[in-house]
């Protein structure tokens, strides 16, 4: 079954019963993209536990593969090797490079063979991916010396890259996102001379932290780490990364913990960087029971495991400042603002629109058909919680985050629901379905 959602049964979602257990969430998407591409571009070998064995990071694994570095079979739960060839060793492929459904891979992609002098590169991918926008990623790389072409002016797949030595340059990013930085960060590795990028607000800081570990000469200053500085010319050198679990999956389990009555809840080796826990501080303002218990550093990221049990909620409101800390829970808390009694805002959210799917839209459309009280704005959201949700005919529309917010939500209406597409989860939660049974009692 495709995670995009090409299944032909809808998943019977039941109502009622409440969540007890231990969980383990798989590993944090965004760093198994980077381990397994820093990886590639490092001398030496790279050892990945804890990798995502979803379908996104399969995509970056499955497009380096076929620039002839060498990694092996990705499994649940195995540790994964990466075979190095040096930041100059991918080779130009003979195929089209394929992304899949994934953003971060084609954007990420589009940054690390920008600068492979004299090579030639294809990028493309499914239907969905080839609505997303990559002139974000395209336009500050041609500041760069970069030429990157596809249809719209570049800004949609199919995207060709013919590889120049690019040259440093300073960068202001016009909106705060990790794969834009990423892209450029991966850029500068191999430019003439050194690269500042700066960004309006701090997103997810993984790549600084893991090119540090790697061996790359980057420095992080200005106000908040906005400014980061690469100089050329470090050689990367294979690492033993540690993936800990994804906070986004794990936001799934906050939500529904703090939300379904009897509920009690651990979710283990969580990722806590500072970068991504704004679902935390927004359920800490809703007045949710979470816990972090046994906080730890491993691999230069923090991490803990965390206790949520049900109780009251109230209303949040939230924008633009929090949102790249927390973007892609926006959809579950969504589904939480409907149990709060009280008016919910969510604002600053106009990325959400240029996802996997138009999220906002895609909840507000779902969420209605279950009687809940929504006005869509242009930026985000009104939910005006407190009426009880009714079971539905409800689709995923092919989104991994949409389907698992509507499994959580179909847990707490009255009746049953029907969910259509519902393997999309696969892109990032591939057991979330049989997690969900497991600790439902």
């Amino acid at each position: 079954m495709s995670g995009t959602g090409q299944s032909d049964e809808p998943r019977e979602l039941k109502a009622g019963g409440t969540l007890q257990g231990r969980v383990k969430v798989p590993g944090d998407k965004s760093i198994s993209h980077r381990s397994l591409l820093f990886g590639a571009i490092a001398e030496g070998t790279t050892t990945i536990d804890g990798l995502l064995p979803a379908e996104d990071p399969l995509s970056t694994a499955a497009c380096l593969r076929a620039m002839g570095v060498s990694i092996s079979l990705i499994t649940d739960g195995g540790i994964v090797t990466v075979e190095g060839v040096g930041l100059d060793g991918l080779q130009e492929p003979a195929e089209v490079l394929d992304c899949g459904n994934s953003g971060t891979t084609m954007r990420l992609m589009l940054g690390l063979l920008a600068g492979r002098d004299g090579r030639h590169f294809v990028l493309d991918g499914d239907a969905s991916l080839r609505r997303r926008p990559m002139r974000r990623v395209g336009q500050p790389l041609a500041s760069m010396g970069a030429e990157v072409r596809g249809r719209d002016g570049g800004n949609l797949a199919p995207l060709a890259v013919q590889g120049r030595q690019l040259k440093g340059t300073v960068i202001g990013t016009p909106v705060a996102s990790a794969q834009v930085k990423s892209a450029l960060l991966l850029a500068a590795l191999t430019a003439e001379s050194p690269t500042t990028v700066i960004e309006p607000a701090q997103s997810r800081d993984h790549s600084e932290r893991m090119l540090k570990a790697f061996g790359a000469d980057l420095t992080v200053g200005g106000e908040m780490g906005r400014h980061i500085s690469v100089r050329p010319g470090a050689t990367l050198q294979g690492q033993n990364v540690v993936v800990p679990g994804d906070i986004s999956s794990a936001a799934f389990w906050l939500v529904a913990g703090a939300l379904i009555p009897g509920a009690d809840l651990t979710i283990e080796n969580v990722g806590l960087n500072p970068t991504r826990t704004g679902i935390l501080e927004v359920l800490e303002q809703m007045g949710a029971r979470i816990e972090v218990l046994n906080p730890r550093d491993v691999a230069g990221e923090p991490v803990g495991d965390l206790r949520v049990t049900h109780g009251p909620l109230k209303p949040f409101n939230f924008g633009e400042q929090i949102m790249p800390r927390l973007v892609d829970e926006v959809p579950i808390l969504s589904v939480a603002a409907c149990f709060c009694e009280g008016e919910s805002r969510i604002s600053g959210a106009s990325e959400l629109r240029v996802k996997e799917t138009d999220r906002l839209a895609v909840m507000a459309r779902q969420l209605k058909a279950m009687g809940a009280d929504i006005d869509e704005h242009e930026d985000g959201m009104t939910i005006r919680g407190g009426r009880p949700l009714k079971g539905a005919v409800l689709d995923s529309e092919t989104d991994h985050r949409v389907a698992m917010s509507l499994g959580v939500a179909a847990m707490l209406a009255d009746g049953n629901s029907s969910l259509a597409r519902s393997e999309a989860a696969a892109v990032s939660y591939p057991s979330f379905w049989d997690e969900l049974e497991r600790l439902r009692c």
